[in-house]
């Protein structure tokens, strides 16, 4: 059987919403931002939230580098180490990201869990208005009673 490179090769192209989520390191998520269409970039979206400026500089937030930037402006903000272009990064700093990497993947798993709710995951077709921001609501909700009773 032949195939079309033409049809192997093209991506699909679709309309993509997402939320920005918080969570601690128990796995628990405890911020939850509406539904945004997928192009807009992750730093953009936490700008429009405003939830890093209301956050005391006592409490220590992570993320990925996605939100490169965010640390100039915010204290309390730890990214991993960027990568500088044409050059690798020193021992010391991988260490550092491999660390911070141990720290972070406790949040993925928080987000795991949520998607363990299909609902979340799957392709999403009804016409209701903000349907898809209820569905990640329950989720979440759904995974931090999980972690209540488990």
């Amino acid at each position: 059987m032949q195939h079309d490179k033409k049809s192997i090769t093209q991506e699909k192209k679709r309309h993509t919403r997402k939320h920005t989520t918080g969570s601690t390191r128990k796995k628990r998520i405890i911020l939850l931002s509406k539904a945004k269409a997928g192009k807009v970039h992750d730093k953009k979206q936490l700008d429009e939230e405003d939830w890093v400026s209301n956050i005391p500089d006592a409490v220590a937030i992570e993320g990925d580098l996605g939100y490169q930037g965010l640390q100039n402006e915010f204290v309390n903000v730890h990214l991993p180490h960027k990568k500088p272009k044409g050059q690798e990064l020193t021992e010391a700093q991988k260490q550092e990201n491999r660390e911070f990497s141990r720290q972070r993947v406790k949040c993925e798993h928080a987000h795991a869990g949520m998607k363990r709710y299909n609902s979340v995951t799957a392709t999403y077709r009804n016409r209701i208005p903000d349907f898809d921001d209820r569905l990640m609501l329950i989720a979440a909700g759904l995974w931090n009673f999980y972690l209540d009773t488990a």
